[in-house]
């Protein structure tokens, strides 16, 4: 498993616009930013980006998901202050 099988799996099941992916060993950290995000709940955001990944972790492949989602709007809003920190 890759970052690129990761992505392939999200970016055919989910309409975004960034994605972000790092991978260390079978954990990944996940950045998501779509529209599609805008009235979800966190709970729901979660199960919308882990929904794709689901047998991967089934089997073990993927141990940990660590999972931040934004639309278009809060992710300009976050590049804007990691730059300024």
């Amino acid at each position: 498993m890759t970052t690129d099988d990761i992505q392939e799996r999200l970016q055919n099941a989910l309409e975004l616009e960034d994605l972000l992916i790092k991978l260390d060993g079978s954990h990944a950290n996940i950045t998501a930013v779509s529209e599609i995000f805008a009235d979800m709940s966190r709970v729901k955001k979660q199960q919308t980006v882990y929904a794709p990944l689901k047998d991967l972790i089934a089997s073990g492949e993927l141990h940990a998901v660590s999972i931040k989602t934004y639309t278009p709007t809060e992710w300009q809003r976050e590049k804007k202050l990691a730059m300024l920190s």
